[in-house]
């Protein structure tokens, strides 16, 4: 019985005690009736219980939660139409989640890895395979190690521009049909599986080249971005021999499943945060087509404008330190000795920045300096730097 019923029946009651209750008043009053009586006959039409407990409602007690104030409650409401935003528990524990949106990049090379993926499995099996992704999602290191269904192998690879370590996991259904398939196995057959058993040496070696051939796409996949090298490390059975971050650690989960007619399986694509780091200021532009946020328009305009820039460049023969009240009382006609002579070496300067030395001459009716060694790496730099202020 609802709670709506349950007040409605009670208000009923109410009504008609408080109209037994006024005739039962009128005729004691009348013909003396006794109140026990009355009393005991209600008790009695009430099967000897309160009408609390009648109603399963004992007096004093707190109102028990619905469904929907629990689901509510625990932010489990499905009739929401935007799940990312959640409330109650929920939204308390994805809070300790970091969202991959963060890096929108990630979602364009894993379409493009996929799309290489499709085409390279093709030419390894020699068989018709699709490649999908399932979902991209964040996830702890150690959550993701204590949900791998087991049998499966473990591929650590590492990155070596990004200087760190990847996972790659091959679920047995997809070990069992990759054997099949590359040692010729009918096709409208499923892989027989034999549970209980470690890989043999033969899976093993035809799994690590299909792992060879994944990294290599996802070497292309990212060279867009940046250049990366994923070599394979080594091949693990348990998932603890596979640890490459601390459990707390957050990292990226990209879900692929391969199908090959009536045989195929999964493949999880796991890179820690600490391996993205590295590029995370690229996986966060915005762009449109496979520039990567580069305006090539703006660098070339600001290239011609530093090379057609006005620069002033002085020749200086000696420097001196001399006191301020000197320099103060200097008067017209008195003569400064230099130290340097017609051979000393002459250095040229742009502001304060030392660029290069010479050698001091003439040419024709012009004083001139023949510049006797390249111009510092350093100070190219500073030239730059300087320039674009």
């Amino acid at each position: 019985m609802s709670e709506v019923d349950q007040e409605a029946m009670m208000a009923q009651w109410e009504a008609e005690l408080a109209a037994e209750a006024e005739a039962a008043a009128g005729a004691g009053a009348a013909g003396g009736v006794d109140g026990g009586d009355l009393a005991a006959e209600w008790e009695a039409m009430v099967g000897g219980g309160s009408m609390g407990e009648r109603f399963n409602m004992p007096v004093g007690a707190e109102r028990i939660l619905n469904q929907d104030e629990i689901d509510s409650l625990l932010g489990f409401d499905l009739s929401e139409d935007d799940y990312n935003e959640r409330s109650g528990i929920r939204a308390i524990i994805n809070s300790a989640m970091v969202s991959y949106e963060r890096l929108p990049m990630l979602e364009i090379v894993f379409d493009r890895l996929v799309r290489l993926m499709t085409t390279s499995l093709r030419n390894f099996t020699s068989d018709n395979v699709e490649v999908s992704l399932d979902n991209i999602s964040s996830i702890r290191f150690g959550d993701y190690l204590n949900s791998i269904p087991l049998p499966a192998i473990l591929a650590v690879f590492r990155a070596e521009e990004l200087d760190n370590y990847g996972l790659l996991t091959v679920d047995s259904n997809l070990i069992y049909s990759i054997v099949d398939v590359l040692l010729g196995g009918r096709r409208g057959t499923a892989a027989l599986r034999i549970e209980g058993r470690p890989y043999t040496t033969i899976e093993r070696v035809l799994v690590q080249r299909m792992v060879e051939v994944v990294l290599n796409d996802a070497k292309a996949a990212f060279e867009p971005l940046t250049p990366v090298n994923f070599n394979l490390d080594r091949l693990e059975t348990n998932p603890r021999f596979a640890a490459i971050a601390r459990p707390a650690n957050a990292a990226i989960l990209v879900k692929l499943r391969i199908d090959m007619e009536d045989r195929g399986g999964r493949v999880e694509l796991l890179l820690p945060y600490a391996t993205l780091e590295p590029i995370r200021k690229m996986l966060l532009q915005q762009f449109m087509g496979e520039k990567f946020g580069r305006d090539n328009i703006w660098e070339s305009h600001l290239a011609t404008e530093l090379w057609t820039t006005q620069m002033e460049v002085r020749a200086v023969l000696d420097e001196q330190q001399m006191p301020l009240s000197k320099v103060l009382n200097f008067k017209v006609g008195e003569t400064i000795v230099l130290n340097a002579n017609a051979d000393s070496p002459v250095q040229l300067r742009c502001g304060a920045i030392p660029l290069t030395t010479g050698r001091m001459g003439r040419k024709g009716h012009s004083i001139a300096v023949r510049v006797d060694s390249p111009l510092a790496s350093s100070a190219k730099r500073r030239l730059l730097q300087s320039r674009k202020k």
